[in-house]
């Protein structure tokens, strides 16, 4: 993309992190923007601050694992600004512990947002966007997937996590393939980003009373507090991803990272795979690390 004046932008997950942070952006730009997210007060305090900014905003509470609320959302911003031109699916939950502890809960709420939540989006706008390519040999639209650097490696104790990311990152992928089998005038791009401060720890807070949480184990515990470790020593913020999302989208280009030289783990890994190898210990760089780790999980009581 090229253009922003006038177009719209759709961002899910735009209360907090890099929805907000990516819709300050879009509105400094000249964009329309629709702002989704499953928490009401966030949502509407962000929506203030963007109309502020001066955009005109359309700001809907979604539950992304939902089919029909995004069937809704995208019927909503059709008949407000008609097709959308960039499409950012960022809702997003963590979820972390040894992956035989998650519950059915645990799988059903984590793989109907971080997965299903990115493929409600690409089955709603991706045809409307299609459509309006058809229609205006100017258009110009373009689709991000927000995953993770976990949807290319498989970190222990966040399994639930890994896979939903791992799928995202497929779906992008093929998406992306897609798309150019039938246009030049859409694209796709998978964000990965590490970590990241943002509210993403706290996912919790937005868990429905339909996928109740069960009691903690001590992997799960160890695994958040771990993450919360290493989140908040994070020197790349919210803020800068939103950016790096919009550079991607004047360059078209597919894959966005926050921190590559996390990308020396993915190359390990790959070549774990092509050597058919068992896998590379993740903490053979700290072993400190993955002794911490060990000696919490082996402990007894």
């Amino acid at each position: 993309m090229k253009q922003f004046t006038g177009r719209t932008a759709v961002i899910t997950g735009a209360g907090s992190g890099f929805g907000l942070e990516t819709a300050r952006i879009a509105a400094r730009r000249g964009m329309n923007v629709v702002m989704a997210d499953v928490q009401a007060d966030a949502l509407e305090r962000a929506a203030a601050e963007i109309e502020g900014l001066g955009a005109q905003v359309l700001a809907q509470r979604l539950d992304v694992s939902k089919a029909a609320e995004v069937e809704a959302l995208g019927r909503a911003v059709e008949k407000r600004f008609g097709a959308p031109h960039f499409v950012f699916n960022n809702a997003g939950v963590g979820a972390g512990g040894l992956i035989w502890e998650n519950t059915l809960a645990d799988w059903e709420w984590v793989i109907g947002v971080n997965l299903m939540g990115v493929a409600h989006g690409v089955r709603v706008f991706t045809p409307m966007m299609l459509a309006a390519a058809a229609k205006d040999p100017g258009y110009e639209g373009h689709i991000v997937n927000t995953a993770s650097m976990a949807g290319l490696l498989n970190p222990p104790n966040m399994g639930v996590y890994n896979v939903s990311k791992h799928a995202v990152v497929s779906l992008s992928e093929t998406l992306y393939q897609d798309l150019r089998l039938v246009t030049d005038q859409v694209s796709a791009s998978v964000l990965c980003p590490f970590f990241v401060p943002t509210g993403i720890s706290a996912s919790e807070r937005n868990r429905p009373e339909s996928s109740p949480a069960a009691k903690p184990t001590r992997s799960q515990l160890i695994g958040k507090a771990m993450s919360e470790k290493a989140v908040g020593h994070g020197k790349v913020s919210a803020a800068h991803v939103a950016q790096f999302v919009f550079d991607a989208l004047e360059a078209d280009r597919f894959y966005i990272y926050s921190h590559p030289k996390a990308l020396a783990s993915v190359q390990t890994r790959l070549e774990d795979v092509v050597q058919a190898r068992n896998p590379t210990d993740p903490f053979a760089g700290k072993p400190e690390i993955g002794a911490e780790l060990r000696a919490a999980l082996r402990a007894p009581g």
